[in-house]
């Protein structure tokens, strides 16, 4: 395959001219990421060996193989793989060249790297192998005029195994800095293939990754062509057409023409469906999973995606029964699985049946998760002590996992309605940790609200300090000024900069529509915030957009939003002051 480094190089040590080298490589370059894709699983037929070089062992040639083979063995991989470069040069040996790549490779040094490989393919001129491993290494460091010649001879030689050449290559370019050079090697690669769908494929993608709209249509098309049936050319044509202008809409429309004549495409049904939820139409999502259970019953990928719609759409039972219906197959992820369904329990305030799927979770990435949640159930069931004892008895594996936990456990003081607690939590917290953004996030928003406006402030503009790109930083430092009616000139061009960090964040969008209405702006505040409500029916941003049509003369309008955010958030502070305050204009 063309970016294929290196080719079963492992075994090249027993090639090795008198000297036996490691079995295996050190520890150390093992877990070095190699600057090209991995080995294939299946490795290439052997090839048939050159005619090697007619040489004496002489003392400098066993001297620079031994020092080069003990380095390896005890972990210095960067003196290993320079010392077989230099001894790859002197004696011209593919064996040592192949081996002076694969140690290069492993210690990261990419130009030395190259300079073996270039080696071996001199010394190996018909075999496939060096002439992958140069390709590759060529083109995952971007040298791509340099690797044009070897690609094209790589691809030439592969006969009708071209497309997955091209395919290969495709994968390899993905990671590549200098998206438009990347695009150029595949639009010169691809002259030479017309009628070869893969390479057109090729061009689609490295199209997109270079932000060539038209280009990456024009392409996939002609690939579609070629070849009709094609899943993986259809689902990138969706996927450029969903990044334009005319957003899902396009996209959605082409995934279901492919439907109508191919009613049998799993993928296809599958990213449709998805295509469905992020445009939010949920009833046909759901239409398109059900026909996708009804067809792979027993595929868990599709079991999964319709639970997981199913308690999107808060529908417990069909959720829960597909999340069940996992643990009974050979589904992998069965930690995550019991943790949605303590979740449906505790949605159902089935609480007793919440802990014990929490319980279940076993060591791994959503035990933490479980165990904060299990605490938060035992606090909603008024057993607060015992919920804080819980957290607290958790073993961390970093600070990362020790904030997790004191938020979690503030949190729960603050559902209790000890926020003054919960502050000092943090604030102990912060003495360990004083720069965790998280920590001074959660700071702030207690500062807040136990009317702690200096310390709000001041840990906000630290956290901004710290994070320049932390979009609710600024956000939540423009409301504060905005909601007390202060510097409303800076609260909007802090509002303004979270919106540019964060441009589709509910959240801010109503920020920029109440600091507009501060402004006096009101048809302005109108627009953002119906935007923001349209996007998440908030009770808080229902109470803003409730006030400014209230304010707007639109009377009737904000009744109808804030009487049915009341009904469905009865509790919720923000909405009722604002709603007994309205009551007395």
């Amino acid at each position: 395959m063309l970016a294929a480094v290196v080719v079963a190089l492992a075994g090249c040590a027993q090639q090795a001219p008198r000297a036996q080298a490691p079995q295996s490589v050190p520890a150390a370059a093992q877990t070095a990421p190699a600057p090209a894709e991995p080995t294939p699983a299946s490795p290439p037929a052997p090839e048939p060996e050159s005619e090697l070089p007619k040489q004496d062992l002489s003392d400098t040639v066993l001297y620079e193989f031994l020092l080069a083979e003990i380095a390896a063995q005890r972990g210095n991989v960067g003196l290993a793989a320079q010392a077989y470069v230099d001894l790859a040069k002197r004696t011209r040996d593919p064996r040592i060249a192949r081996r002076a790549t694969e140690i290069a490779v492993f210690a990261r040094m990419g130009n030395a790297a190259i300079e073996a490989a270039i080696v071996w393919h001199e010394t190996e001129p018909n075999s496939q192998r060096p002439l992958q491993a140069l390709s590759g290494l060529l083109t995952s460091a971007g040298r791509f005029e340099e690797a044009l010649p070897y690609a094209r001879k790589l691809l030439a030689a592969a006969g009708e195994g071209a497309g997955e050449g091209f395919m290969q290559l495709n994968r390899t370019l993905a990671s590549a800095k200098d998206k438009s050079a990347a695009l150029d090697l595949v639009q010169r690669l691809t002259e030479d293939y017309p009628q070869l769908a893969q390479a057109h494929y090729a061009l689609a993608q490295a199209a997109a990754n270079a932000d060539q709209r038209d280009l990456a249509l024009k392409a996939i098309r002609r690939a579609q062509e070629l070849k009709p049936d094609w899943e993986a050319a259809v689902l990138l044509e969706a996927r450029s057409l969903q990044s334009g202008a005319d957003s899902g809409a396009a996209g959605l429309e082409r995934l279901s023409r492919y439907l109508q004549r191919y009613p049998n495409s799993r993928e296809v049904r599958l990213a449709y469906a998805r295509a469905l939820v992020a445009d939010r139409r949920y009833a046909e999502a759901r239409s398109e999973f059900q026909k996708l259970i009804a067809d792979f019953p027993a595929n868990t990928d599709v079991i999964y995606a319709v639970a997981l719609l199913s308690l999107q759409l808060s529908d417990y039972g069909p959720a829960e029964s597909n999340l069940k219906r996992l643990l009974e197959l050979d589904y992998a992820d069965k930690a995550t699985v019991r943790l949605y369904l303590g979740q449906i329990a505790e949605e159902q305030k089935n609480y007793s049946e919440a802990l014990r799927r929490y319980a279940e979770v076993g060591p791994g990435e959503q035990y933490l998760p479980a165990q904060i949640r299990y605490a938060q159930v035992l606090a909603k069931q008024g057993r607060l002590a015992e919920a804080r004892a819980h957290l607290q008895q958790q073993s961390a594996s970093g600070n990362q996992q020790r904030v997790q936990l004191v938020l979690a456990e503030a949190q729960i003081l603050r559902d209790a309605n000890q926020t003054k607690e919960a502050f000092e939590l943090v604030e102990r917290a912060l003495q360990g940790l004083p720069e965790n953004p998280d920590l001074l996030y959660d700071y702030a928003m207690l500062a807040e609200k136990i009317e702690r406006f200096d310390v709000l402030e001041s840990s906000l503009k630290r956290l901004i300090e710290l994070r320049p790109d932390h979009a609710h930083a600024y956000n939540a430092l423009g409301y504060t000024y905005a909601d007390r009616n202060l510097r409303l000139d800076e609260a909007r061009q802090l509002i303004e900069k979270a919106l540019k960090l964060a441009p589709e964040d509910s959240f801010i969008v109503d920020s920029m529509g109440w600091v507009l209405y501060r402004l006096g702006n009101l048809e302005e505040a109108v627009k953002y915030l119906q935007r923001a409500f349209s996007r998440r029916a908030d009770p808080e941003i229902a109470a803003h957009l409730g006030e400014v049509l209230w304010a707007s003369g639109r009377r009737a309008e904000a009744e109808k939003i804030l009487g049915d955010a009341v009904k469905k958030y009865p509790d919720n502070e923000t909405l009722n002051n604002t709603i007994q305050r309205l009551k007395k204009r």
